[in-house]
């Protein structure tokens, strides 16, 4: 029963369905499909809102580089790194890779995990 928080500005996106992934660095335990996935904003903090309870219906390795993006070893396109990138609640591919080169150490190891 894995929880996942979410940043503020992704909340009404998560909370509307327009937002239906996320990528996280590898945990201990991973992802795995058929997970119950519960969506958080704010957790530990007074202001910790639930915005879904949803089933995990793929989970997909990932790794993210200053140069590209794989998922499941194989490198995605420019027009799939868009898609991926929109997917995720970015507008462009550039705020998408610019998001994780402020966030996170590069390169990224992890899951992309979908419900």
């Amino acid at each position: 029963m894995p929880s996942l928080n979410f940043k503020q500005r992704f909340a009404t996106l998560v909370e509307s369905g327009q937002k239906r992934q996320t990528i996280r660095k590898m945990r201990k335990r991973p992802f795995r499909t058929g997970d119950t996935l519960y969506l958080f904003t704010g957790m530990r903090t007074a202001r910790c809102r639930r915005l879904g309870t949803h089933r995990c219906i793929s989970v997909h390795a990932v790794t993210i580089t200053h140069e590209h993006i794989e998922i499941d070893e194989r490198m995605l396109t420019p027009e799939e790194t868009g898609e991926l990138a929109h997917a995720d609640g970015f507008a462009s591919p550039q705020e998408f890779l610019d998001f994780f080169r402020r966030e996170h150490d590069l390169p990224l190891v992890g899951q992309l995990i979908r419900w």
